[in-house]
């Protein structure tokens, strides 16, 4: 099992990811696609991804948008797991 993060500890890192913030105990982002398909390309690109990783993010869509919350759940909160899928997810967008 992954480590949690401590909220310095996820200050920090998520500084590097641009558009990236911590709520509660997990991190967020939004992002705003062309149009619904693009939307949809995205999100299964993200679920390859995550697959391959074991680690599979929320996502919710509402036509072009895409809200991703990132955490480890058993670990009860961030872990570098998460920052890892997040720098992977920010190289499809």
């Amino acid at each position: 099992m992954s480590q949690k993060l401590t909220d310095a500890q996820i200050e920090k890192e998520i500084s590097r990811f641009p558009g990236w913030s911590s709520k509660g105990d997990a991190i967020q982002k939004s992002f705003k696609l062309d149009d619904h398909i693009v939307a949809i390309g995205f999100i299964n690109r993200i679920a390859m991804v995550a697959e391959v990783m074991n680690h599979h993010p929320e996502i919710r869509m509402v036509y072009n948008k895409v809200d991703i919350t990132l955490s480890t759940h058993d670990a009860g909160g961030v872990t570098k797991l998460d920052l890892e899928l997040a720098q992977k997810i920010d190289k499809y967008f």
